[in-house]
């Protein structure tokens, strides 16, 4: 085990699966309590069940402010402290925008959009009392360039990001640093559904050739959560394989 995060509390939101998973693992390795909060509670203690620290299962909808106000009162409870919020959560509900409807449209603002408002809104509390914090939100490189049939979810990773750079300005001045890691093309369950062609269009844009791994994702979030990112705020780290540059 490593050092990085020895002594800090971090909730990650998503963190039953996936990239959110491995962000839970890497924390741990690092030394960090990890809280992880999901709408499958099963899932979220499945993934505490394999860190080597002490962690706390939540569940918790992040499109509810009050199912968020909860979770991160049970982490303050149990632990003392908040120091890291890692924004992970995140759906899609793919479509054209003339076959998409309210709905679809909705899901995925509410989810990924709303639901880094409400985890911001309630996490940097107690960060602000302590006078210390970490927010890392997982955007997408489609937020940064866009895509044919995620309107929706382009609309909200890109929004990710315009939520990072106000907030890294508003909470500077109480040592909260406030980042975005961007991936591109990685291998998770929500990857893992796409068609033969689809998949292999996608590898085409990639100068790497290769899809990346939630471990690089993960990387590229300790990295800001930790101490030698203290100097970094209001910045974008695209994980991505030069998708987009």
């Amino acid at each position: 085990m490593g050092d990085l995060l020895a002594g800090k509390v971090a909730l990650i939101t998503g963190g039953g699966r996936g990239i959110g998973r491995e962000i839970a693992r890497v924390f741990a390795r690092e030394g960090a309590c990890v809280a992880a909060a999901d709408v499958n509670l099963e899932a979220a203690t499945d993934t505490i069940g394999q860190l080597p620290t002490e962690g706390l299962a939540l569940s918790m909808d992040v499109a509810d402010i009050a199912s968020v106000q909860a979770g991160v009162d049970a982490i303050v409870a149990r632990f003392g402290r908040l120091d890291i919020l890692v924004n992970n959560a995140g759906i899609t509900r793919d479509n054209l925008l003339i076959r998409m409807d309210e709905s679809e449209w909705d899901a995925v603002i509410n989810i990924n959009l709303k639901g880094v408002f409400n985890c911001c809104k309630v996490a940097s509390r107690p960060m602000m009392k302590a006078r210390r914090g970490r927010i890392v939100s997982i955007s997408s490189v489609v937020g940064v360039q866009g895509n044919a049939g995620q309107v929706n979810y382009s609309a909200s990773k890109a929004g990710v990001l315009g939520i990072t750079k106000t907030l890294a300005r508003e909470l500077a001045s109480r040592a909260i640093t406030v980042n975005a890691v961007a991936p591109g093309f990685i291998e998770t369950d929500m990857t893992a559904k796409l068609s033969p062609e689809a998949r292999q269009a996608m590898l085409s844009q990639v100068p790497l050739a290769r899809p990346g791994v939630p471990e690089d994702v993960a990387n590229a979030v300790l990295f800001l959560a930790s101490d030698q990112a203290a100097y970094v705020t209001g910045q974008v780290i695209q994980v991505n394989g030069g998708m987009a540059m």
